[in-house]
């Protein structure tokens, strides 16, 4: 009975101690309900279309591939690509180009004019190479990937659609050819005996004849013609196999240049490293500043509160520096790094753990406590880091939009693209990701200094 009431009165004293930290609670009893929220979205949701700039030069009323006697409209198949993305109207291929650069599209999909043309006259003689076009966002491998399976995806089922209706067309009229039958061409309806027909005729005139006739060598030479023939027919014929796959897919990244994937994954790697150090570092020290009260005696004297704001973000970041450019020269010796852009290592790496630092001492100021602060830069670290990475398509509209704004919001996102651009210089510019560093830099240090307003209470 002594141990329960031990434990209840143990219970009783966290639970005080839980009250007394609030932001703490709070991030206790809010963190998995937003996380469960996300989960719920992502699961009830379907994963949005790519934005796919198309420009198709097949003016309307065209785009129909005739066959023998049949039509095949290659708009219908269009349409089932359309359904798979969320297509933005070009009028030509540089503004499709244009729009994947300025990034109001992730692809450009270009059809050619005579892509019709370019697929009869494949159908017909078994030569060409009817071309459509890709053009990928060269930003963002994660997403470059998705993209390129979703449109790829849909002009392989268009493909398969296509090729299977022209073999059946084939494979239809062969078998006239074989057996006999009606067969339209241009414009002209030919009645054909069929080869099969030729075979028991010249068989039958062989039989009828005397043996010693004159015909009869040449009608047996008929007689093997023909039987080679319905051999050779009985297989596919070059022409089928050309439509088995009648469209190339040539794709391009809209800059000439991709961030790699390897050199991406470092970046990830690092900039993680990055955001749990000077988090964990900035946050701890600050908040110990309070655990040691030492932080009224260091305002009284001579310590202004954006003095210490500022040293603890500087001593964050410069830790965080020499561990990031650590970590990165020893993953150069197993992967690709382009040391003659060191210099934009460093102020990358440097920039974006001052904007990180900052976020860290606004957490501290407000947990007040070291370990509540450890915790709470731990918690924000991990949600931050997955949601800024999730894919935009893979996701619904509006989920999508929600977590491009926090995204927005935290620095992890704009510090990837910033050493992204420094390992590879893939990225179109540094300086963009740089200054959303140094806004957010300035904002969360202004939220640090109106939590230190309440620092020293009790």
């Amino acid at each position: 009975m002594s141990r329960l009431v031990s434990v209840r009165w143990l219970l009783v004293k966290d639970l005080r101690i839980l009250q007394r930290s609030p932001v703490l609670l709070g991030t206790l009893v809010i963190y998995p309900i937003v996380i469960a929220l996300l989960i719920g979205f992502a699961i009830s949701n379907p994963p949005g279309r790519p934005r796919v700039a198309v420009y198709s030069g097949v003016t309307a009323g065209r785009g129909t591939v005739a066959f023998g006697s049949q039509r095949i409209s290659l708009s219908k198949y269009a349409k089932e690509l359309y359904s798979s993305i969320d297509p933005l109207h070009a009028a030509s291929p540089q503004q499709a180009r244009a729009d994947v650069r300025d990034g109001q599209a992730l692809a450009a999909l270009i059809i050619p004019s005579d892509i019709d043309q370019q697929i009869q006259q494949l159908i017909e003689t078994g030569d060409g190479n009817p071309t459509v076009q890709i053009v990928l966002n060269d930003r963002n491998p994660l997403e470059r990937a998705l993209v390129q399976q979703a449109i790829q995806a849909r002009v392989d089922d268009v493909q398969t659609a296509v090729s299977r209706q022209l073999i059946k067309l084939v494979i239809t009229d062969l078998q006239k050819v074989l057996g006999g039958g009606s067969v339209s061409f241009l414009g002209h309806t030919i009645n054909l005996l069929g080869l099969r027909g030729v075979r028991a005729i010249a068989q039958t005139t062989i039989g009828s004849l005397p043996k010693h006739s004159s015909l009869r060598p040449a009608l047996a030479q008929v007689a093997d013609f023909v039987n080679v023939a319905i051999d050779g027919l009985a297989l596919a014929s070059p022409q089928i196999g050309g439509v088995a796959t009648p469209l190339t897919v040539h794709e391009s990244d809209v800059s000439g240049a991709t961030t790699p994937t390897t050199s991406y994954a470092i970046a990830i790697a690092v900039v993680v490293l990055l955001m749990f150090v000077t988090l964990l570092l900035a946050a701890g020290m600050l908040a110990l500043e309070r655990s040691e009260n030492a932080y009224r005696r260091l305002v009284r004297g001579l310590v202004r509160p954006e003095l210490l704001l500022a040293e603890k973000i500087v001593l964050a970041s410069v830790c965080a520096l020499a561990m990031t450019l650590a970590t990165s020269a020893v993953i150069s010796i197993f992967a690709p790094l382009d040391w003659s852009r060191f210099v934009l290592w460093v102020v990358g790496l440097a920039v974006g753990g001052a904007a990180f630092s900052a976020l860290g001492v606004a957490v501290g100021a407000l947990a007040r406590d070291v370990s509540v602060a450890s915790l709470l830069a731990f918690l924000i670290s991990l949600p931050v880091a997955f949601i800024a990475l999730v894919p935009s398509t893979s996701v619904s509209g509006g989920l999508s939009s929600v977590l491009g704004v926090i995204s927005f919001v935290f620095p992890f996102r704009a510090a990837l693209e910033a050493v992204s651009n420094a390992f590879t210089a893939s990225q179109p510019t540094i300086a963009l990701p740089l200054l959303h560093l140094a806004v957010l830099a300035l904002v969360f240090v202004a939220l640090g200094r109106v939590a230190l307003s309440r620092f020293g209470e009790r």
